[in-house]
């Protein structure tokens, strides 16, 4: 067996057993589902632990209103494809309001669009496990995290308080109020995913894949000319594609040539920095990664 073979398989063996353990210990465990490719890559894995049954249990969208319409799209087609129930929640009150980054800033905006309403919404539905597709190798706060990431009641992340991981022993008891924050995922690279989607033949939004979009330059990012930049006089078309997949609004894309996975898989080899270097969000100081996740942001 050729090594990548073998390691890919291990990998696929871990994330499963950790998939079996959610749906084994818990009442009322939820996946996360962003419809970029880690999620992808992890509601393939739930087909596959729990084939030829149903995944027994549902997806959850947090939708901004700021989604690329492809995602949108996706996302509507991908719950037919893998028979699986699929809920979606909105801030409706923020989204009303027109909140957006261009006014509220990215703290705030995020706190409302994504942290508030998924707060909200694991309330809703009383979830006590929510399965989501964050790797470690994707950002430094990401790295803190365990298999089982522990919640207090009031679905906020303390990084010193996290319950050890001995091999594949996890505690997974909770209080009334309290959760668990679950990443199968966690010892995947952005490589891992690539090659993972690729053997497996996983269906991926087109959005990944180079074309020639309309994008403004701006402090050496590639802006998408797209909602409330459609028609921007700077905006002209790049052959670019996106590594990873956000709102429009704080979502970069890179210039690429890739119309096809095995050069999705050489430009991920050759790539010096992190697929998250185009998250426009995670620039701003106030609004880094460890204190929305300390807040409640997945």
């Amino acid at each position: 067996m050729h090594l990548n073979e073998k390691h890919l398989n291990d990998l696929e063996d871990e994330a499963i057993y950790v998939i079996r353990e959610v749906a084994s210990q818990f009442e009322r465990p939820i996946m996360l589902y962003s419809v970029g490719k880690d999620s992808s890559a992890l509601l393939h894995l739930a087909s596959k632990a729990f084939a030829p049954g149903r995944i027994p249990f549902s997806l959850l969208h947090i939708d901004t209103g700021y989604k690329f319409p492809e995602m949108i799209a996706f996302r509507d087609r991908i719950k037919d494809h893998y028979d699986v129930d699929l809920k979606v929640y909105r801030n409706e009150e923020a989204i009303k309001d027109e909140a957006h980054p261009s006014k509220l800033g990215t703290l705030r905006c995020c706190g409302l669009l994504k942290t508030k309403a998924l707060l909200d919404a694991l309330k809703l539905y009383e979830v006590d496990a929510a399965l989501g597709g964050a790797r470690r190798d994707e950002e430094k706060s990401r790295a803190k995290e365990r298999f089982f990431s522990f919640r207090d009641q009031h679905g906020q992340w303390d990084p010193k308080n996290q319950r050890p991981e001995l091999w594949d022993s996890f505690n997974t008891l909770i209080h009334p109020g309290e959760s668990l924050r679950v990443f199968p995922l966690s010892n995947w690279t952005e490589l891992d995913i690539w090659l993972y989607i690729k053997r497996e033949n996983i269906p991926i939004v087109p959005l990944y894949f180079s074309a020639s979009r309309p994008m403004i330059s701006k402090q050496g990012q590639l802006i998408p000319a797209v909602g409330r930049l459609g028609n921007h006089p700077d905006a002209v078309p790049v052959p670019s594609r996106y590594r990873t997949l956000g709102c429009a609004p704080c979502t970069g894309a890179v210039p690429s040539t890739a119309r096809t996975l095995d050069d999705i898989i050489r430009e991920t080899v050759e790539a010096q920095t992190s697929e998250r270097v185009t998250r426009i969000i995670d620039y701003d100081g106030e609004a880094s990664m460890e204190k929305k996740k300390r807040e409640g942001y997945f």
